[in-house]
C-alpha cells in the first residue's frame, strides 16, 4: 500500500484543505501484509469523518489501512470540519466541495475508477450521514454506500430531549433552513429513492445515543422498498465498534474477485431487508 497525505487548494472551499489517500500496491515481500493490486484504475472507497475529527483520524484509530491492503481498493479521507458535508449557512461550501469537486480533483491526482461499480462511499456518525447523503443525493455515482453509527435523522436529532445539537453549530450549518423533508434529510431521502438506489448498509450498537435515530432510517427504508443490510448489535459510539465493523464493511463492498479483509466475515446477524 501507499499512503499518501495531499495538500491541496479548494476552488470550493476557497482555501487548502488536506486529505489522507490509501492508494493499492501489489507487494509480495512486505512481511505481515498481503497487498493487492489492481488491474486498470482502481476502485474507490470515500472514508468520511466524524463531528470531532479529521482527515487523519481513520488512520490514528482503526487498521484500516491493513484491512484493504489484500482488496486492491483505494481509500479517499477528506477533511470537512464540523460541516455535516452542507454547504453551510454561515461557513463554507462543504457538499459542493464534497460531491462536485473532490472526486475530480482525486482523479486529476490519481489513478482511480471512475466508474459507478467501482466507486463506494462509507463514514461514522457525521460520516455516515454524509456518506447516505451523498449516496442517495447523487445514486448514479455509487454502487454502495455503509453508515456506521450514523446521524441519520438529524431532523429529530436537533430538538432530542437527551442528546441534542448544539444550536451553535446547527445555526452554523442550517441557519433557518428547513431540514426535515428537504436534500439534508437522509430519512426523507431514502423515501424518495428511485429504481436504482446503491446498496445500503447500515450498523449501529444497541447501546449508541444514535441508535433509535439508526431503527427511523431503516424503518423508512423498508416502507420505501429500498434494500438494506441491517447490522444492529451490542456497541457504542466508540473506535472499538467502528474499528471492528469497517472490517464488516469492506468485506460486503462488493469488489469483484476480492477477498475479505483479515479477520472479516459478515455481520452475524445482517441480513437484508
Amino acid at each position: 500500500m501507499a499512503l499518501v497525505r495531499c495538500d491541496f487548494f479548494s476552488e470550493a472551499l476557497g482555501l487548502n484543505t488536506s486529505m489522507m489517500v490509501i492508494l493499492p500496491q501489489a507487494t509480495t515481500a512486505e512481511i505481515g501484509v498481503s497487498g493487492g493490486g489492481a488491474d486498470g484504475d482502481p476502485p474507490v472507497l470515500y472514508l468520511l469523518h466524524g463531528l470531532t475529527d479529521d482527515e487523519s483520524i481513520w488512520l490514528r484509530r482503526t487498521s484500516v489501512e491493513r484491512y484493504v491492503a489484500p482488496l486492491g481498493l483505494a481509500v479517499v479521507m477528506p477533511r470537512a470540519e464540523r460541516s455535516f458535508y452542507t454547504d453551510e449557512a454561515h461557513g463554507n461550501r462543504y457538499w459542493t466541495f464534497l460531491s462536485e469537486e473532490l472526486p475530480q480533483v482525486c482523479r486529476s491526482f490519481f489513478r482511480l475508477s471512475p466508474r459507478r461499480e467501482d466507486t463506494f462511499v462509507a463514514g461514522l456518525s457525521m460520516g455516515g450521514y454524509g456518506a447516505v447523503k451523498w449516496a442517495l443525493r447523487q445514486p448514479g455515482r455509487f454502487a454502495a454506500a455503509a453508515s456506521l453509527s450514523g446521524a441519520l435523522d438529524v431532523a429529530h436529532r436537533r430538538d432530542h430531549p437527551t442528546r441534542p445539537v448544539d444550536p451553535a453549530l446547527w445555526h452554523t450549518v442550517w441557519g433557518d433552513r428547513e431540514v426535515p423533508g428537504s436534500d439534508d434529510d437522509t430519512v426523507a431521502l431514502v423515501g424518495r429513492a428511485g429504481v436504482d438506489p446503491p446498496a445500503l448498509y447500515v450498523a449501529c450498537g444497541t447501546e449508541d445515543f444514535l441508535y433509535e435515530d439508526n431503527l427511523r432510517f431503516v424503518e423508512a427504508a423498508r416502507a420505501r422498498g429500498v434494500p438494506v443490510t441491517v447490522d444492529f448489535s451490542r456497541g457504542d459510539h466508540d473506535w472499538a465498534y467502528w474499528d471492528d465493523k469497517i472490517r464488516d464493511v469492506l468485506a460486503w463492498l462488493p469488489l469483484p474477485g476480492a477477498r475479505p479483509a483479515s479477520g472479516a466475515a459478515a455481520p452475524p446477524n445482517a441480513g437484508r431487508h
